[in-house]
């Protein structure tokens, strides 16, 4: 009962996590949302400035502190292991559900793109971006990173795979691909006022953030065939003269 009640809370937590994730789409691009990142009633400069920042450093410190490996440890002292993936998105979804509700508008114009091709091409780009982070998440399987594997593994008999290390497609042009696409889809705007650059600014650090702690795991798991990879591969972005990273045979 108990592998039948994990895989359960895995399917349901996934649904969460992909619903908000769907909400944020919405939210960033102003479509299709009760609330999005323009709209609401708009306050006094300051103050809500200030909550919007602390609700970005809300969703950051839930994002890093919970998925190091030390606090995982920790962690699942409490949770069992094969639930501690799909916990860790109920906390994110929960953090980015906060921020969709307390989220103040701040309206003013920071740029306008008033010619109608070139916004619609910054409008496509953002939906390029948004296109890239799904991509990415089937390309270093998305059932494991929403913690579908690890819900289901006991419930099937099975073990959980290893870790691989892999550089499937996109990932041979940029070491995080799924961070390329949220920056994109955070910026490609043609609109952009100042509470929309304020969380492409706040999203943009814990992205850099991010990658520090999220690379210093990945060395430690994996040594010099990922320092290599570092020196071959953009971190974000494919470095000038860069050619594609030669492929790398699974781990």
């Amino acid at each position: 009962m108990s592998k039948v009640l994990t895989a359960l809370y895995s399917v349901l937590c996934y649904v969460f996590a992909m619903a908000a994730i769907v909400y944020l789409m919405g939210f960033v691009e102003g479509l299709l949302v009760l609330k999005s990142i323009d709209s609401g009633d708009v306050g006094a400069l300051w103050p809500s400035l200030l909550i919007d920042l602390a609700l970005l450093a809300i969703f950051g410190l839930q994002h890093s502190v919970m998925a190091r490996p030390g606090f995982k440890r920790v962690w699942t002292r409490f949770v069992p292991e094969a639930a501690e993936r799909s916990t860790y998105l109920v906390f994110a979804g929960l953090a980015l559900v906060l921020l969709f509700w307390q989220w103040r508008p701040l309206t003013q114009s920071v740029w306008r793109v008033d010619n109608t091709l070139f916004a619609t091409l910054l409008i496509a780009l953002s939906w390029v971006g948004w296109g890239m982070v799904l991509l990415s998440t089937y390309l270093i399987s998305h059932p494991h990173l929403f913690g579908l594997t690890q819900g289901f593994a006991a419930l099937l008999g099975r073990r959980e795979p290893e870790a691989r290390f892999v550089t499937p497609l996109l990932y041979k042009w940029s070491r995080h691909p799924l961070y390329t696409g949220f920056i994109i889809a955070f910026w490609a705007a043609p609109a952009m006022t100042l509470g929309h650059l304020v969380f492409a600014i706040g999203t943009t650090l814990y992205i850099l953030i991010a990658i520090w702690f999220e690379e210093r795991d990945l060395v430690a798991a994996f040594g010099d065939r990922y320092r290599q990879y570092r020196q071959e591969v953009g971190m974000i972005f494919p470095r000038l003269g860069q050619r594609r990273a030669r492929e790398t045979p699974p781990v």
